[in-house]
Protein backbone atom coordinates (compact mmCIF):
# COMPACT_ATOMS: atom_id res chain seq x y z
CA UNK A 1 0.00 0.00 0.00
CA UNK A 2 2.89 2.50 0.59
CA UNK A 3 3.94 2.34 -2.38
CA UNK A 4 0.98 4.08 -3.88
CA UNK A 5 0.95 6.67 -1.19
CA UNK A 6 4.22 7.96 -0.46
CA UNK A 7 4.78 9.32 -3.39
CA UNK A 8 1.64 10.82 -3.52
CA UNK A 9 2.97 12.88 -0.24
CA UNK A 10 5.84 13.74 -1.36
CA UNK A 11 4.65 16.04 -4.35
CA UNK A 12 1.92 17.26 -1.02
CA UNK A 13 4.94 18.64 0.90
CA UNK A 14 6.70 20.17 -2.21
CA UNK A 15 3.45 21.75 -3.04
CA UNK A 16 3.40 23.25 0.66
CA UNK A 17 7.00 24.23 0.31
CA UNK A 18 6.51 25.49 -2.75
CA UNK A 19 3.64 28.07 -1.54
CA UNK A 20 4.93 29.10 1.35
CA UNK A 21 8.96 29.18 0.83
CA UNK A 22 8.85 32.79 -0.75
CA UNK A 23 7.08 34.11 2.03
CA UNK A 24 9.74 32.56 4.62
CA UNK A 25 12.73 34.37 2.99
CA UNK A 26 13.85 37.42 5.28
CA UNK A 27 13.83 40.63 3.38
CA UNK A 28 14.06 44.40 4.75
CA UNK A 29 10.51 45.01 4.91
CA UNK A 30 8.06 41.70 5.65
CA UNK A 31 5.01 43.36 4.49
CA UNK A 32 7.29 43.64 0.77
CA UNK A 33 7.59 39.84 0.69
CA UNK A 34 4.05 39.49 0.21
CA UNK A 35 4.18 40.79 -3.57
CA UNK A 36 1.74 40.55 -6.92
CA UNK A 37 4.50 38.64 -8.40
CA UNK A 38 5.73 36.46 -5.57
CA UNK A 39 2.02 35.17 -5.07
CA UNK A 40 1.34 34.44 -8.91
CA UNK A 41 5.21 32.68 -8.89
CA UNK A 42 3.92 30.60 -6.09
CA UNK A 43 0.47 29.85 -7.75
CA UNK A 44 1.79 29.07 -11.41
CA UNK A 45 4.33 26.66 -9.14
CA UNK A 46 1.76 24.93 -7.29
CA UNK A 47 -0.47 24.77 -10.41
CA UNK A 48 2.53 23.24 -12.43
CA UNK A 49 3.10 20.11 -9.48
CA UNK A 50 -0.74 19.85 -9.45
CA UNK A 51 -1.19 19.04 -13.53
CA UNK A 52 1.78 17.12 -12.61
CA UNK A 53 0.43 14.84 -10.28
CA UNK A 54 -3.24 15.01 -12.51
CA UNK A 55 -1.45 13.78 -15.42
CA UNK A 56 -0.05 10.71 -14.12
CA UNK A 57 -2.55 7.89 -13.74
CA UNK A 58 -3.63 6.02 -10.88
CA UNK A 59 -1.94 2.09 -11.13
CA UNK A 60 -4.89 -0.10 -11.68
CA UNK A 61 -4.26 -2.09 -8.64
CA UNK A 62 -4.91 1.19 -6.25
CA UNK A 63 -8.25 -0.14 -6.72
CA UNK A 64 -7.82 -3.25 -5.25
CA UNK A 65 -7.85 -1.66 -1.74
CA UNK A 66 -9.67 1.42 -0.69
CA UNK A 67 -7.06 2.96 1.31
CA UNK A 68 -4.69 2.92 -1.86
CA UNK A 69 -7.41 4.30 -4.16
CA UNK A 70 -8.25 7.07 -1.42
CA UNK A 71 -4.74 8.79 -1.61
CA UNK A 72 -4.58 8.96 -5.09
CA UNK A 73 -8.15 10.24 -4.83
CA UNK A 74 -7.25 12.62 -2.67
CA UNK A 75 -4.14 14.07 -4.32
CA UNK A 76 -5.69 14.46 -7.85
CA UNK A 77 -7.88 16.98 -9.13
CA UNK A 78 -8.59 15.08 -11.91
CA UNK A 79 -8.82 11.49 -10.53
CA UNK A 80 -11.31 13.06 -8.11
CA UNK A 81 -13.48 14.39 -10.58
CA UNK A 82 -13.69 11.23 -12.51
CA UNK A 83 -14.56 9.00 -9.63
CA UNK A 84 -17.54 11.03 -8.57
CA UNK A 85 -20.78 9.85 -9.76
CA UNK A 86 -22.28 13.52 -11.01
CA UNK A 87 -24.95 14.88 -10.45
CA UNK A 88 -23.87 13.98 -6.47
CA UNK A 89 -26.36 13.57 -3.95
CA UNK A 90 -25.99 15.49 -0.94
CA UNK A 91 -28.38 14.87 1.67
CA UNK A 92 -28.59 16.32 5.25
CA UNK A 93 -31.89 15.49 7.31
CA UNK A 94 -34.84 15.60 5.13
CA UNK A 95 -32.97 18.22 2.34
CA UNK A 96 -31.56 16.48 -0.66
CA UNK A 97 -29.49 18.61 -3.23
CA UNK A 98 -27.44 17.61 -6.10
CA UNK A 99 -24.02 18.73 -6.54
CA UNK A 100 -23.28 19.58 -10.40
CA UNK A 101 -19.81 18.93 -11.61
CA UNK A 102 -18.84 22.24 -12.19
CA UNK A 103 -19.86 22.65 -8.53
CA UNK A 104 -17.43 20.78 -6.78
CA UNK A 105 -14.06 21.66 -5.43
CA UNK A 106 -10.93 19.44 -4.49
CA UNK A 107 -10.85 17.83 -1.31
CA UNK A 108 -7.51 16.71 0.15
CA UNK A 109 -8.97 14.83 2.83
CA UNK A 110 -6.50 14.49 5.96
CA UNK A 111 -3.72 15.02 3.52
CA UNK A 112 -2.80 18.65 5.03
CA UNK A 113 -3.03 16.90 8.67
CA UNK A 114 -0.87 14.11 8.02
CA UNK A 115 -2.82 11.37 9.35
CA UNK A 116 -6.41 10.17 10.41
CA UNK A 117 -8.39 7.72 12.41
CA UNK A 118 -9.62 4.15 12.55
CA UNK A 119 -12.12 2.65 14.55
CA UNK A 120 -13.13 -0.96 15.27
CA UNK A 121 -14.48 -2.86 17.98
CA UNK A 122 -12.36 -5.90 18.14
CA UNK A 123 -8.54 -6.20 16.76
CA UNK A 124 -9.80 -8.66 14.85
CA UNK A 125 -11.61 -6.26 12.36
CA UNK A 126 -8.00 -4.76 11.89
CA UNK A 127 -7.94 -7.30 9.12
CA UNK A 128 -10.62 -5.74 6.96
CA UNK A 129 -8.33 -2.71 5.88
CA UNK A 130 -6.53 -5.57 3.76
CA UNK A 131 -9.22 -7.60 2.39
CA UNK A 132 -9.63 -6.76 -1.17
CA UNK A 133 -13.47 -8.35 -0.91
CA UNK A 134 -14.46 -4.65 0.48
CA UNK A 135 -16.99 -3.31 -1.94
CA UNK A 136 -18.00 -0.26 0.12
CA UNK A 137 -16.50 2.33 2.20
CA UNK A 138 -17.19 5.84 3.80
CA UNK A 139 -15.17 8.44 4.66
CA UNK A 140 -15.92 10.69 7.77
CA UNK A 141 -15.72 14.02 8.55
CA UNK A 142 -16.85 14.42 12.55
CA UNK A 143 -17.34 17.52 13.74
CA UNK A 144 -17.28 17.84 17.08
CA UNK A 145 -18.05 21.15 17.79
CA UNK A 146 -21.02 20.96 15.62
CA UNK A 147 -21.88 17.85 16.53
CA UNK A 148 -22.34 15.99 13.24
CA UNK A 149 -20.99 13.88 10.91
CA UNK A 150 -20.49 14.19 6.97
CA UNK A 151 -19.86 11.10 5.95
CA UNK A 152 -18.42 10.43 2.08
CA UNK A 153 -20.02 6.82 0.54
CA UNK A 154 -17.64 5.20 -1.68
CA UNK A 155 -18.44 1.86 -3.68
CA UNK A 156 -16.41 0.00 -5.85
CA UNK A 157 -18.38 -0.29 -9.22
CA UNK A 158 -16.98 -3.11 -12.18
CA UNK A 159 -13.86 -2.80 -10.22
CA UNK A 160 -13.53 1.10 -10.08
CA UNK A 161 -14.04 2.75 -6.56
CA UNK A 162 -16.71 5.76 -6.97
CA UNK A 163 -17.71 8.26 -4.31
CA UNK A 164 -21.67 8.16 -4.83
CA UNK A 165 -23.27 10.39 -1.85
CA UNK A 166 -22.70 12.42 0.65
CA UNK A 167 -24.75 12.51 3.96
CA UNK A 168 -24.65 14.70 6.84
CA UNK A 169 -25.96 13.42 10.20
CA UNK A 170 -26.17 14.30 13.59
CA UNK A 171 -23.59 12.73 15.81
CA UNK A 172 -25.65 11.29 18.65
CA UNK A 173 -27.25 9.15 15.49
CA UNK A 174 -23.79 7.17 14.47
CA UNK A 175 -23.46 3.68 15.80
CA UNK A 176 -20.06 5.25 17.82
CA UNK A 177 -22.28 7.98 19.35
CA UNK A 178 -21.23 6.99 23.05
CA UNK A 179 -17.49 6.18 22.07
CA UNK A 180 -17.54 9.72 20.49
CA UNK A 181 -18.82 11.82 23.00
CA UNK A 182 -16.47 10.25 25.61
CA UNK A 183 -13.56 10.67 23.05
CA UNK A 184 -14.75 14.72 22.64
CA UNK A 185 -14.05 14.99 25.97
CA UNK A 186 -11.14 12.37 26.66
CA UNK A 187 -9.20 14.84 23.85
CA UNK A 188 -9.61 18.08 25.17
CA UNK A 189 -9.77 17.14 28.74
CA UNK A 190 -6.23 16.14 30.96
CA UNK A 191 -7.68 15.39 34.14
CA UNK A 192 -10.61 13.51 32.72
CA UNK A 193 -7.98 11.69 30.70
CA UNK A 194 -6.82 10.74 34.21
CA UNK A 195 -9.76 9.53 35.22
CA UNK A 196 -11.03 8.14 32.47
CA UNK A 197 -7.82 5.51 32.84
CA UNK A 198 -7.62 1.92 33.89
CA UNK A 199 -5.34 1.10 36.57
CA UNK A 200 -3.06 -0.05 35.48
CA UNK A 201 -2.93 0.94 32.03
CA UNK A 202 -1.41 -1.81 29.78
CA UNK A 203 1.32 -0.08 27.34
CA UNK A 204 3.54 -1.18 24.46
CA UNK A 205 6.07 1.11 23.57
CA UNK A 206 9.52 1.76 21.46
CA UNK A 207 12.33 0.92 23.44
CA UNK A 208 14.35 4.02 23.74
CA UNK A 209 17.80 1.81 24.27
CA UNK A 210 17.01 -0.75 21.20
CA UNK A 211 15.25 1.07 18.09
CA UNK A 212 13.90 -2.38 16.99
CA UNK A 213 12.79 -3.55 20.32
CA UNK A 214 8.98 -2.58 22.41
CA UNK A 215 8.70 -2.81 25.48
CA UNK A 216 5.74 -3.63 27.13
CA UNK A 217 4.56 -2.95 31.05
CA UNK A 218 2.17 -0.88 33.14
CA UNK A 219 1.60 2.71 33.90
CA UNK A 220 -0.21 4.52 36.37
CA UNK A 221 -2.36 7.41 36.12
CA UNK A 222 0.21 9.92 37.75
CA UNK A 223 2.66 8.45 35.10
CA UNK A 224 0.25 9.24 32.24
CA UNK A 225 1.70 12.51 31.54
CA UNK A 226 4.84 10.99 30.72
CA UNK A 227 3.78 8.30 28.46
CA UNK A 228 0.66 9.82 26.71
CA UNK A 229 0.37 9.74 22.69
CA UNK A 230 2.65 12.54 20.65
CA UNK A 231 -0.87 13.30 18.48
CA UNK A 232 -4.40 13.27 20.56
CA UNK A 233 -6.78 14.57 17.85
CA UNK A 234 -9.45 16.71 19.03
CA UNK A 235 -12.65 19.14 17.66
CA UNK A 236 -12.48 17.23 14.21
CA UNK A 237 -11.37 13.84 13.27
CA UNK A 238 -11.28 12.35 10.01
CA UNK A 239 -12.44 8.66 10.24
CA UNK A 240 -12.94 5.35 7.58
CA UNK A 241 -14.67 2.60 7.37
CA UNK A 242 -14.14 0.03 5.22
CA UNK A 243 -18.16 -1.39 5.60
CA UNK A 244 -17.37 -2.94 9.23
CA UNK A 245 -20.99 -2.79 11.43
CA UNK A 246 -19.91 -1.29 14.48
CA UNK A 247 -22.21 -2.49 17.11
CA UNK A 248 -20.05 -2.58 20.24
CA UNK A 249 -21.22 0.14 23.21
CA UNK A 250 -18.45 -2.01 25.27
CA UNK A 251 -15.52 -2.02 23.31
CA UNK A 252 -13.25 -0.11 21.15
CA UNK A 253 -9.99 0.56 19.47
CA UNK A 254 -8.93 3.83 18.54
CA UNK A 255 -6.24 4.24 15.99
CA UNK A 256 -4.21 7.21 15.27
CA UNK A 257 -2.31 6.29 12.00
CA UNK A 258 0.37 8.72 10.19
CA UNK A 259 0.17 8.95 6.28
CA UNK A 260 4.16 8.34 5.91
CA UNK A 261 5.72 9.09 8.82
CA UNK A 262 5.64 5.72 10.43
CA UNK A 263 3.33 7.05 13.56
CA UNK A 264 0.71 4.89 14.72
CA UNK A 265 -1.63 4.57 17.92
CA UNK A 266 -3.69 2.00 18.85
CA UNK A 267 -5.92 2.92 22.27
CA UNK A 268 -8.08 0.31 23.71
CA UNK A 269 -11.20 1.58 25.71
CA UNK A 270 -13.72 -0.58 27.54
CA UNK A 271 -16.83 0.89 28.52
CA UNK A 272 -17.12 -1.10 32.83
CA UNK A 273 -20.06 0.48 35.15
CA UNK A 274 -21.33 2.95 32.53
CA UNK A 275 -18.22 4.96 31.86
CA UNK A 276 -15.09 3.97 29.32
CA UNK A 277 -11.88 3.62 30.70
CA UNK A 278 -8.45 3.15 28.70
CA UNK A 279 -7.30 -0.34 29.55
CA UNK A 280 -4.45 -0.43 26.94
CA UNK A 281 -2.23 1.87 23.79
CA UNK A 282 0.27 0.52 21.63
CA UNK A 283 2.27 3.67 20.47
Amino acid sequence: MKKFFIAVVICMVLMNFIATGCSEKKTENPVDSLTTDTLLKDTVAADTLDSIIASTPMPKAADALFDDFLFNFAANSKLQKERIIFPLKCKNGEKVTMKQKDQWRMDYFFMHQGYYTLMFDTEKQLDIVKDTAVKVATVEKIYFRKQQIEQYKFQRIRGAWMLTEIETIPLQSSSNASFLSFYDRFSRDESFQIKSLHNPVKMTVPDPDDDFRMMTGDIYPEQWVDYRPQVMPKDFIYNIRYGQNLKSNKNKMFIIRGIANGLETQLTFQRTGGAWKLMKFVN
